[in-house]
This record gives structure tokens, sequence and C-alpha cells, in this order.
């Protein structure tokens, strides 16, 4: 950034337009510049007074940047700097000749708080010394009655030095903060501020040297070199109402950012807070199954028992037996718990051969030849169950079957279960549906809980196939 930084460590970076303002500072005095006659001083008065119309309007921006922004507190020195130039270039009519010695004061005094305390260099005995300065100067002209072109000009020496030595303590200080931080910002920084303040230090100084000994040509060259101050007043305020401007754009952006940000946590919160009441319904929900397994297990499950081994009636006997295991079964579904595949292929073998053996039909088990490690949810394990229970039942009172093939596979991330039988088969109703009756609308719906599908092939005479293919 430029030269308009006050505090470094908590300003923006420098432009990497600052360069533009040169140009820019061109195209504002070419109007008056292309007015002038070659060898001819007028236009340089001419430039002068476009100078000090463009600095009353410059420091008005300035001195607004300066009452709104606090860190922009010293650019209010050089809004000073800009008003007492253009003050005392309205003062020199000879009947202002009083005013001129203060004027140069307050502005030598401006420019050299401005460059330092840019620089977060301040120091209070520099501020005395100024202060007391800006009476001295007047006060010592005052008295000098007979003496006192001699002692303006040797004021004149002194101010103009010290606004000399202040831009090249600035230059420093910049030159040393480089050495401490190397960065590409602060070299812009340096290499611009040496563009601006090294030709005003030689244009300062070779004016002084002329007017101490060459008047003449102080008079021909003073027009041309007072140009210079002005000058770099204008570059600076244009680069700070350029660094307040590029400021403006940085905060937007980081308001955008910020913005952005809070909306992603805004949208993580969300997202947690509906993970949480996810979880917290989950396990109200999975309290509320153990309460009801438990009540079914220990009551219904004890009356059913107890009816199985007191009743008199072998009827009553086994549709309580039945009865406790289908309840068995909805505990085993509302516990929760995975169930081992290989475990449950044992449970379904055993239940599925003593069912079909005590009606007289042949069952044969194909199990997976490969070793399963995959276990089932215990709400599918419990659906598979009833369809394979509802097939089973369906063998045994329609099919008048003598042979039943039972096999089942894992093929592909599915488990795969296929009953057959070699009974009479199922007839299509008159649209040609076989889901009508027999429990296999039941046996499709359960299929598709589970994100499954359970198929059904008969004809009559040539048996059933049930395919019930299941996700694992």
């Amino acid at each position: 950034m430029a030269a308009m930084t006050c505090q470094t460590a908590h300003r923006p970076t420098p432009s990497r337009r600052t360069p533009l303002l040169l140009p820019l500072l061109a195209m504002l005095l070419w109007p008056a510049a292309a007015q002038a006659q070659p060898g001819n001083l007028a236009w340089a008065y001419t430039l002068s007074d476009w100078a000090a119309a463009m600095l009353a309007l410059m420091a008005t921006i300035v001195s607004l940047i300066s009452g709104l922004h606090s860190r922009e507190k010293p650019a209010g020195f050089l809004a000073g700097m800009m008003v007492s130039w253009v003050v005392l270039r309205a003062a020199a009519a000879p009947s202002a000749a009083g005013l001129q010695p203060l004027l140069m004061t307050l502005l030598v005094m401006c420019g050299v708080q401005f460059l330092l305390r840019q620089m977060n260099w301040k120091r209070s005995w520099i501020d005395h010394v100024l202060l007391a300065q800006c009476l001295m100067v007047p006060a010592s002209l005052l008295l000098a009655s007979g003496r006192m072109g001699v002692l303006s000009t040797v004021w004149q020496v002194v101010l103009g030095l010290e606004l000399v030595a202040a831009m090249g303590w600035a230059l420093w200080l910049r030159r040393l903060r480089l050495q401490e931080t190397p960065d590409g910002a602060l070299r812009r920084d340096a290499i611009w501020m040496s563009v601006l303040l090294l030709p005003t230090m030689l244009a300062l100084l070779a004016e002084l040297l002329m007017a101490g000994f060459s008047p003449p040509l102080w008079q021909l060259a003073s027009p041309w070199l007072s140009l210079m101050l002005p000058a770099l007043m204008l570059a600076l305020g244009l680069q700070l109402v350029s660094q307040v401007a590029q400021a403006r754009v940085d905060a937007e952006r980081r308001g955008a950012n910020i913005e952005q940000r809070m909306a992603e946590r805004i949208a993580d919160v969300e997202r947690s807070h509906h993970q949480l009441a996810e979880q917290r319904l989950e396990q109200v929900t999975e309290r509320e199954r153990k309460r009801i397994a438990a009540d079914l297990h220990d009551d219904l499950g004890a009356k059913l028992l107890t009816i199985v081994h007191t009743s008199e009636s072998d009827r009553i006997s086994t549709l309580a037996r039945e009865a406790l295991e289908e309840m068995r079964l909805s505990v085993r579904g509302l516990t929760g718990k995975p169930v081992h595949l290989f475990d449950a292929l044992g449970d379904w073998r055993a239940e599925v051969v003593s069912r079909l053996g005590q009606a007289n039909i042949l069952a044969e088990w194909k199990s997976p030849a490969e070793d399963i490690e995959h276990t089932f949810q215990a709400r599918s394990y419990v659906q598979t169950t009833r369809i394979l229970r509802e097939s089973v039942s369906n063998i045994i009172k329609h099919s008048g079957a003598t042979h039943a093939t039972i096999s089942s596979a894992v093929q592909d991330g599915d488990f795969i279960l296929t009953i057959q039988d070699n009974g009479q088969g199922i007839s299509a109703g008159l649209d040609g549906r076989l889901d009508r009756g027999h429990g296999m609308a039941s046996m499709k719906s359960r299929a598709k809980q589970m994100h499954g599908q359970c198929l059904v092939e008969s004809g009559p005479g040539w048996g059933t196939v049930i395919r019930l293919t299941i996700p694992l």
C-alpha cells in the first residue's frame, strides 16, 4: 500500500493499482499545461491555480475520511497541510505578508506529523517542538524589526530542511521495516513512496540552494519547483481515496465470506440438531420396543406356555404352541438385535424340515457352500421367517406336493431364498394374477418392506416356485 498507511499492523495491504495515481495526476494537470506557451512562466502559475483548486477539494475529502475512519486519523494532518498550502498561496499578496510565516510553520508541522505518524512513529518531544515553533516563528519575525528579511530567509531554510528531514526519515523507517519483514506489499509501498518523496526532497533542496546562492536562477525555477509539493500532496490524497475504496471492497468481500461461513455453520448446526433428534427418537423407540417385548414375554408368553402344558385338547395345545412361537418371533424383532445369517439358516432349516416331515412331504434343504459372514437385521429376520412360514403353510395346505426343495444363496450383496414344490400349482385368476389368496400378497408386501422382492411362478400341474430376494 502507499503512503497513507498509518498503522501497518492493522491496515489493508497496499493496492497494486497505486502506480495508476501518477497517470491520473498527470491527466488532472494536463488541461492547464495545454494552455502554456513555450518559454513563458505564466503556465506554471496556471498550474498552481489548478493545484490550489484541486487541493482545496482534496482537503475536504481527506478531512471527511479522517473523521469517519478512526484508522485514518493521521490523514487529518495531510488535510491541514493542503489547506495551509492553499491559504499560503492566497496570502502571497503584500497585504497578507504577515500571515505567511505562520502558514509556512503550520504547513511544515502538518507535513512532519503526517509523515511520521503514517509510519506509526510518534514522539512527544517532536510534538512540543513543532507547537513551540508555531509560536516562535511569528514572534521572532515581529521582534526582528529591521532584520526581518534575513530572519525570514533563515526560517524558510530551517522549515524546508525540517520537511526534507521528515521525508528522508519516513523513507528510512520504511527501509528498516522492509528488512525486518520482507513482504511484496511493503516493497511496493517503499518504491511508491520513494517515487513520490525523493523528487520532492530534491526540488525543495534545489529551491533552498538557489534562493541562497543564485536569486536570479531561483526566480526562474521557483514556479516550477514549487509545484512538486502540491503534486506530492495530491498524489497522497488520491492514494488515500484509492486505499479507502480498496478497503471497502475488501470489507465487502470479507463480509460475504463471513456470511457464507455463517450459513455453512447454521446448516451444520441444523444437521447436528436433526441427527440428535433422530437419535433421541430412535433411543425412545428402542426403549419402548424393549418394554413391549418384555411385557409380551413375561405376561402373554407365560400364559401361552401354561396353556401348552395344561390344555387337555391337542388342538388347543398346538394352537397355543404356534401362537407362542409367533410371539417369540415378534419379541425377537422388537429387541432389534442383528441375527447372523448362518444361525438364521439353521433355525429355518430345523423348522421347515420338521413341519414338512410332519406333513409327510420330503424336504430337501440346500445351503450355500461357502462360509457366510453376513448378518440379518432383526426386522428382516422376522419378515423373512414369516414369508418362509407362509410358503411352507401353502405347500402343506394347498399344493398336494410330495417333495419340496428349499435353497439359499448369497449373490451380489443379496440373499436369495428359493422354495419349490412338485404340487398341483396355483390357478391364475381371471385377470391372470397369482397373488390372490394363499398369503401371496402378504408375502410380497413383506418383501417390499425390506426393499426386496418376492416372485411367484406357478401353473396347474407343474408346481410352484417362490423366489425371495433381499438386500443384505
